[in-house]
């Protein structure tokens, strides 16, 4: 399974590595199974590290007034 402490770059890699051995078909179904659930955890810990990166993320706003704020990022890039 995938560690929590693996980088995003790392995870991401391995997720393509699970990816093209579970679409060449040469695995039996054992194995299969198990790249599948290392995929999905892979998966989740990428969605967690990309969450905490969204939340210390902040976005300089130029304000009608010429001035300049420092507000949280929103994921979906919604302006306020």
């Amino acid at each position: 399974m995938t560690k929590k402490s693996k980088g995003f770059e790392a995870s991401m890699e391995r997720l393509e590595e699970i990816v093209r051995a579970l679409e060449s078909g040469d695995r039996g179904l054992e194995e299969s199974l198990a790249l599948y659930e290392e995929g999905i955890a892979t998966v989740r810990s990428c969605s967690e590290m990309l969450e905490k990166a969204e939340q210390s993320v902040k976005v300089l706003r130029l304000q009608n007034d010429g001035s300049v704020t420092l507000t949280d990022f929103r994921a979906g890039g919604a302006d306020a």
